[in-house]
């Protein structure tokens, strides 16, 4: 007996799994590839335009999944807890499980789906997208093919597709009050985009009123971070960070070039921090 197969591909508004992406499509055109993103409603709006430009260069529609109830029923759902590091039922119930729900009734009559996931040669101890049925096989293009984040950046300016405009200002795709933001990305996303800003600060307010005791940045409210003294105080903070790695690159004979982004100047731990499905 012979069972069918589809191979999709996760896309997140992120720098890997776009090139991912496009090198799919640039060394397999003739596999059946169904992209995908998985919306929550609260994405950064740079990542939508930045999707419809890897359309373009795709040239197929990258499908959205929506999930079946948002992010402010799963907040009254779970108490009005805001989701954090240690219970990150954004993820859970917004992004894997409006995936699951896809491909599930496939996976349950025999078809074999084929995952593609962008985990890069540089990460060796990162793990993609588990598979959770016997008829799901995960696959790992940019490892296989030695890939590390320079080839990523390079291979999507190659392609005329570029990065997305928000890595001017933060290190991360996802929602837009992502609890793994640093500090200074909680004040650029203030200078940025305010009326997410205060959306973050509302949702905030009513966990706080509910008994939740955790805030979106740990150890201050998002109102005690804006004031203005702190907003100095933590971009002072940040540029001492910029000066320390660039003195210490301008010391190694091995490093090339200067701090390019938020990650880079915070040297962020890639697989210690987001999951692969929001931020990848």
């Amino acid at each position: 007996m012979t069972h069918s197969e589809r191979h999709i591909l996760g896309v997140s508004g992120g720098r890997d799994s776009a090139a991912l992406a496009v090198y799919m499509r640039q060394h397999y055109p003739d596999l059946p590839l169904e992209y995908f993103f998985t919306d929550t409603g609260k994405e950064l709006p740079e990542v939508y335009t930045f999707l419809d430009r890897l359309e373009g260069f795709l040239g197929k529609p990258i499908l959205r999944l929506n999930p079946d109830r948002d992010f402010d029923f799963w907040l009254d759902e779970y108490g009005h807890f805001l989701p954090s590091a240690r219970t990150r039922w954004c993820t859970r119930q917004l992004k894997l499980r409006p995936l699951e729900q896809w491909i599930r009734p496939d996976l349950e009559s025999g078809t074999i789906i084929h995952s593609y996931v962008a985990i890069r040669a540089d990460e060796p101890t990162r793990e993609g997208y588990q598979a959770t049925h016997p008829n799901m096989r995960v696959h790992l293009p940019l490892r296989e093919a030695g890939i590390d984040r320079q080839g990523v950046i390079e291979m999507l300016d190659q392609a005329d597709v570029g990065e997305p405009e928000y890595y001017k200002w933060r290190s991360r795709s996802g929602c837009t009050f992502c609890f793994f933001q640093q500090k200074i990305e909680w004040v650029r996303l203030a200078e940025h985009h305010p009326d997410r800003f205060e959306e973050a600060v509302r949702y905030e307010k009513t966990a706080l009123k509910d008994g939740s005791p955790f805030t979106w940045s740990q150890g201050e409210s998002l109102p005690e971070l804006i004031e203005p003294a702190r907003v100095e105080q933590i971009k002072a903070d940040y540029e001492r960070r910029v000066a320390r790695l660039r003195d210490r690159r301008n010391r190694n004979p091995l490093a090339v070039g200067l701090p390019e982004s938020v990650d880079d100047i915070y040297g962020i731990d890639e697989a210690a921090g987001g999951c692969v499905i929001c931020h990848k």
